[in-house]
C-alpha cells in the first residue's frame, strides 16, 4: 500500500503547489474568468501524453485506453456524455474535482472538508442504488452492440496513424497554452506557476508510472468507500481493493506537507463555497465521474494520454456542463 499512497502524495503535492485546488481557480474558469486552470490542465495532459506514449513505444507500459461508459439511454457514449456533464456541473458549484478535493482538505480549505462529504454521500448513492440500477437495465446484447463501436482510441477513430494524431494534439496543445499565456497571462497563488504547475502534475503521472506501473485516477475512491459501507451493513461482497482510498489519503499528505512549506497555498479562497453548495457539488462531482468512467485526472490526464476517445468526450462534457451551470448560477 506504500506505492499507491506515495503516488498519492506526490499528485495531491503537485495540485496544491501551483493552488490548481483553490475553489476561485475551478469557478473562476467554469465563469471563463480565470485561465488558470486550464493552463495548468492542458500542459499536464500534453506532457503526460508524451511521457506515456514514449514509455508505451519502449515497452516499459501495456496500458490499454478506457472503454466507453455506457448507461443505456441513448448511445454507448451516454455514459461519458451525461457523467461529464454531471462531473463539470459539480466542479462549478462545489469549486472542487474529484481530484482537488482531496487537496483542498490537505490545505486546510474549509469547503474542501464539505465536498469531500458530499463525494462520500455520491459514492454510497452509485454503489447502492444508480450502479445496480444501470446493470439491470443492461441490453442482453449490450458487449455486442459496443463491440461495434471498438475503436477506442483517436487514431482508430479518425483512421490514421498514431504518430501523426500524436505529433497533431501535441502542436494544438502548446498552441492553446501559448495563445492562453499571451492573451489572459493567467497566474498562480501557489509555488509554481501554471505552465510549471502542470510540468508537477506530468511528474506525478511519472512516479505513478514508475511505482505501480499505472496512470492517475481518484474518483474510484468514491465507489470504493461506498462498495465498503455496502459490505459493512450486509448487502454486498467484501470490496477486492482500497488502492484508491490509500492513492487519496496520499493526496491529503502531499497537500497538507505544502501547504506547511508555503502558507499561501492555503489562503482563504476569494470565493466563498456555501456548506451545503459544497455538498451538494461533492454529490455530483461523484455521480458524474463514476458514471463517465473517469475524473479531470483519471480522463483529463491519463485517459487523453492514452488517445482514449471516451476520455476527449467525457472532458468536452465536463467543460460544456460546468460552463452551462456556471453562467446559469451567474
Amino acid at each position: 500500500m506504500f506505492r499507491p499512497f506515495l503516488s498519492g502524495a506526490a499528485f495531491g503535492a503537485a495540485l496544491t503547489a501551483t493552488a490548481i485546488h483553490q475553489p476561485a481557480a475551478i469557478v473562476g474558469q467554469m465563469n471563463l474568468q480565470d485561465w488558470h486552470m486550464v493552463t495548468t490542465f492542458l500542459t499536464a495532459s500534453g506532457t503526460s501524453t508524451i511521457i506515456v506514449n514514449v514509455l508505451q513505444r519502449l515497452g516499459y507500459l501495456h496500458l490499454n485506453p478506457r472503454n466507453y461508459s455506457t448507461i443505456n439511454v441513448f448511445g454507448f457514449l451516454d455514459g461519458n456524455i451525461i457523467g461529464g456533464c454531471l462531473l463539470g456541473a459539480g466542479l462549478a458549484v462545489s469549486g472542487s474535482c474529484p481530484g482537488t478535493v482531496f487537496a483542498q482538505v490537505g490545505a486546510g480549505i474549509p469547503s474542501g472538508l464539505y465536498a469531500l462529504s458530499g463525494t462520500i454521500i455520491g459514492g454510497i448513492i452509485w454503489s447502492c442504488l444508480l450502479r445496480p440500477t444501470i446493470h439491470s437495465r443492461e441490453k442482453p446484447n449490450k458487449r455486442t452492440e459496443i463491440s461495434r463501436h471498438r475503436h477506442l482510441t483517436l487514431d482508430e477513430w479518425i483512421g490514421t496513424s498514431q504518430t501523426k494524431i500524436l505529433v497533431t494534439l501535441e502542436i494544438l496543445l502548446t498552441s492553446v497554452i501559448t495563445i492562453i499565456v499571451y492573451l489572459a497571462s493567467p497566474k498562480s497563488d501557489g509555488l509554481a506557476g501554471p505552465v510549471t504547475g502542470g510540468f508537477l502534475i506530468a511528474g506525478a503521472q511519472l512516479v505513478s508510472i514508475v511505482l505501480r506501473k499505472t496512470l492517475l485516477g481518484t474518483s474510484s475512491s468514491f465507489e470504493e468507500v461506498g462498495d465498503y459501507l455496502w459490505w459493512i451493513i450486509g448487502r454486498g461482497e467484501k470490496p477486492k481493493s482500497y488502492n484508491t482510498i490509500v492513492l487519496a489519503a496520499g493526496m491529503v499528505t502531499g497537500a497538507l506537507v505544502v501547504s506547511l512549506v508555503s502558507p499561501s497555498t492555503k489562503a482563504a479562497s476569494e470565493i466563498e463555497i456555501k456548506p451545503t453548495r459544497a455538498v451538494l457539488g461533492g454529490v455530483l462531482l461523484a455521480i458524474g465521474s463514476r458514471m463517465g468512467g473517469g475524473c479531470t485526472s483519471g480522463h483529463g490526464i491519463s485517459g487523453i494520454s492514452l488517445l482514449s476517445v471516451s476520455s476527449f468526450i467525457t472532458v468536452a462534457a465536463m467543460f460544456a456542463g460546468g460552463m452551462g451551470v456556471a453562467m446559469i448560477m451567474g
